[in-house]
């Protein structure tokens, strides 16, 4: 079962939640920009008001402290505490954020904060964004603000969240902001920017904070999972093979964590012409206290006829709302492949569902689906629970918000929200979820 000090708690993104986007001297992030984000939305969807956490979050905070909610993840929404990126700090933003804040420490929620979670400012993305060989210095300047004005409260820092995404889909695929479809050798340099960046954010939060403070990465994790027993294996090392594209929690982690880029990395990179000096992974190689996973599914993987495979999952395979395939066992051989790689605890930062649901004559959310995919997605866990460290899990959402391309059609909250009046309605799942808490996971087994 789960360690007697496991973290039950729930995640958010800034951007996702927050609203206020044109609130006080905030300044603008890569999705703020209507022009940029015109017709690459579901139906126009943005989230310059969405769920209004920025005006509501002390009733969100109420909510969490009801349903017995021990750590909330969110994120700083960057432009919103540093307009121009650098430079001058918004008073707005910094009363915000401190007013959080207080009212989770007087709601005894423990807060884990994600620096970076997409919404980059634009200010400095028309200046090269993380293409900018500055741009690790801007980082490591915004983590060092945040660290001097947060710690009082803070003690988990997680610096980025699933650079899978920001850079694979909004710098490589063009499906997420800022929409750039760059040659390999350019997602690289910014991927290289990214690492050094959190090398040197890594430094200067340990160099403010001193040794009490908990510092880690949040990853998009999709392992490849065995399609019959005998792939146990072969699971592991295409989890952790590069397939020519940004999507391996490797490429990123390996140098953070050990210090070097994966060989088939390197080998892709010397292919695309990309080079960097040695000297470089010093600053990159960092120290972490927990391995951050976001996981949802997996894929099944074999070997016929001598070929690497990856079956099409049969019609029988459940689907979500977003049409990923219901694995458990991605919460069973994810974790022991991160574990015996790294060594590091782990801490699921993500892990939740979409379906397609709407309140009842009555006015509830009956999402029984959400409850079985919770029992049938812990049970792993608290099977990996058994082999290696686990402390902790961070459902998402809280709250139904905005998903990005797919603007507000997919909702993975426990907490319902009608985007009109900003009411909240707390799911069936949130009262599930409430007991998994008070009786620290033996609801599952229920």
């Amino acid at each position: 079962m789960f360690n007697k000090n496991f973290v039950w708690g729930v995640a958010t993104a800034s951007y996702q939640i927050e609203g206020g986007a044109h609130e006080a001297d905030k300044g603008l992030n890569v999705w703020d920009v209507g022009s940029a984000t015109k017709g690459r939305i579901f139906e126009g969807h943005s989230g310059d008001v969405g769920c209004d956490h920025y005006h509501l979050f002390k009733e969100d905070v109420r909510l969490m402290k009801e349903l017995g909610i021990q750590g909330y993840r969110f994120s700083i929404n960057w432009a919103r505490l540093i307009p121009e990126g650098t430079g001058k700090i918004s008073e707005d933003g910094k009363r915000f954020y401190l007013e959080l804040l207080e009212e989770l420490k007087q709601a005894g929620i423990q807060p884990w904060v994600t620096l970076f979670h997409w919404d980059y400012p634009y200010a400095l993305y028309q200046k090269g964004g993380w293409l900018n060989a500055d741009s690790p210095k801007w980082f490591e300047e915004y983590a060092g603000v945040c660290a001097e004005l947060f710690s009082p409260y803070v003690s988990h820092f997680i610096l980025i969240n699933e650079p899978q995404c920001f850079l694979g889909l909004g710098h490589s695929s063009g499906e997420h902001a800022p929409f750039l479809k760059l040659p390999d050798s350019e997602v690289m340099r910014a991927a290289h920017n990214v690492l050094l960046g959190c090398g040197l954010a890594e430094k200067k939060i340990r160099k403010i904070c001193g040794n009490s403070v908990k510092i880690g990465t949040a990853q998009a994790y999709w392992p490849a999972l065995p399609y019959t027993e005998n792939d146990v294996e072969l699971a592991r090392e295409e989890t952790f093979t590069c397939h020519k594209n940004f999507g391996s929690v490797n490429y990123y982690t390996d140098p953070l964590l050990l210090g070097h880029y994966p060989e088939d990395v390197l080998a892709w990179q010397k292919e695309c012409g990309f080079a960097f000096p040695e000297s470089d992974m010093e600053i990159i190689k960092s120290k972490f206290d927990f391995y951050g996973l976001n996981t949802y599914t997996g894929d099944r993987v074999t070997r016929e006829n001598g070929k690497i495979v990856y079956p099409k999952p049969a019609p029988t395979v459940p689907r979500t709302d977003t049409r990923w395939t219901v694995h458990p066992d991605a919460m069973y051989y994810g974790p022991k492949f991160i574990w015996d790689r790294y060594h590091l605890p782990i801490v699921y930062t993500e892990n939740g569902v979409a379906l397609a649901e709407w309140k009842d004559l009555n006015g509830q959310i009956n999402d029984d689906s959400r409850i079985d995919f919770l029992k049938r997605y812990l049970r792993e866990l608290s099977r990996a629970a058994e082999e290696v460290e686990i402390d902790g899990y961070f459902y998402w959402s809280l709250i139904d918000n905005f998903e990005w391309a797919e603007g507000f059609s997919k909702k993975f909250g426990l907490i319902h929200v009608d985007y009109e009046t900003r009411e909240r309605t707390l799911k069936k799942s949130a009262y599930f979820f409430k007991k998994i808490i008070e009786t620290n996971g033996e609801e599952i087994w229920k």
